[in-house]
């Protein structure tokens, strides 16, 4: 059975419902954000009811706003009129027909199509030490009481407002194709013959906490000595919002101690497992947005068609492959240099079975 989300706001004349908090991007297309206010017409003064739905970008706690500084920029905000209603015979999706038999007659459904070039809900991970509301991409849905849908000079109190927090989330493709190779050849200062080294994966898509296997090829033509191998991942943080920063994070990294001697050739493949909880000390890690404090997980890799710039954050994976070649003689490691060669990874998760039926359950935002 699943849940119907509800959120009264404090004068208890409107109520919000929601039939999912978790709304998929489908690259192409993103799932309409439906639901239903109920409106107590007794309370509202000739006041309008007005839902909005805004993705922001939260850099900043709102408890250090004490100078009139905001710390959180829309990205992207729509409205929309529910009470008195504006077009009574529009269609009403399943979901809200259902809700509609619950609410009864003072119930009015509302619906919004966000545009495919929104980010997911991605959260920057805070320090050990942080406080407040994590920095990140977020989406809400509020209704509220106001004379004018967007008048900034109206104050409209928190007890004429009810308002709830979504997700605006992306799943694995259910087609999964050969994964990534890629190969690099490299000569050293001194040597006549080089170092070949390919990597490639088993698939293209990994879902998280799964196991990734690398797949490792050496042709050492030269007289010097691989020591070992390291295999890494790392995440890649692309903040766009007034200009574009990208970062990048280690999230696993591992040592194998494999030594590949000179003129040989080696192959073998390396299994690790990159997961949030190996890295909750990590300050700015990107990981899938939350509602309230329940688990998530790494952010997954964010899909997109390419033909628009998506604001907020973007989030892409990369596999490494070093190894640490000595020449074997005196000089030992001294002279030791890497040969390095980098795989694209999709990490993401996989779409959940479908659930039907209503539960209604009040929430807290």
């Amino acid at each position: 059975m699943s849940k119907v989300f509800k959120k009264t706001s404090g004068n208890g004349h409107i109520a919000l419902y929601l039939g999912k908090r978790d709304f998929v991007d489908h690259v192409d297309s993103v799932e309409v954000v439906d639901g239903v206010v109920k409106v107590d017409p007794s309370g509202l003064n000739d006041r309008k009811v007005y839902v909005y739905l805004a993705c922001a970008f939260r850099y900043g706690s709102e408890d250090l706003d004490v100078i009139g500084l905001s710390f959180r920029r829309d990205i992207w905000i729509q409205r929309v009129q529910v009470y008195p209603p504006v077009d009574g015979n529009s269609t009403k999706s399943p979901m809200q027909e259902s809700l509609l038999k619950k609410v009864g007659e003072q119930g009015y459904p509302f619906s919004f199509q966000m545009p495919t070039d929104l980010p997911c809900s991605v959260s920057l991970q805070p320090g050990p030490n942080d406080s407040g509301k994590a920095c990140g991409v977020d989406f809400e849905v509020k209704a509220y009481l106001a004379n004018a849908p967007n008048n900034i000079d109206e104050v409209v109190e928190k007890k004429d407002t009810c308002r709830l927090m979504i997700r605006k989330i992306q799943f694995a493709p259910a087609n999964n194709k050969a994964g990534p190779k890629a190969d690099v050849t490299k000569q050293f200062l001194m040597t006549d013959k080089p170092v070949h080294l390919e990597a490639s994966l088993e698939k293209e898509i990994y879902y998280h906490g799964d196991p990734i296997t690398v797949k490792v090829k050496v042709n050492n033509e030269t007289t010097k000595v691989v020591k070992k191998i390291k295999v890494s991942v790392e995440q890649l943080t692309s903040v766009v919002l007034y200009s574009s920063d990208t970062y990048s994070k280690p999230v696993c990294s591992e040592e194998f101690g494999e030594t590949i001697n000179a003129n040989s050739t080696f192959e073998k493949s390396f299994q690790i497992t990159p997961l949030l909880s190996n890295n909750k000390e990590k300050r700015g890690l990107s990981v899938d947005g939350r509602l309230k404090d329940e688990d998530t997980n790494l952010a997954s890799t964010t899909l997109s068609q390419g033909e628009k710039e998506v604001q907020g954050i973007i989030v892409a994976y990369k596999v490494k492959v070093n190894l640490m070649v000595s020449s074997g003689g005196l000089l030992g490691g001294l002279t030791a240099s890497d040969v390095t060669v980098e795989l694209p990874l999709t990490l993401m998760s996989p779409k959940p079975a479908e659930v039907a039926d209503i539960k209604i359950e009040s929430v807290e935002a």
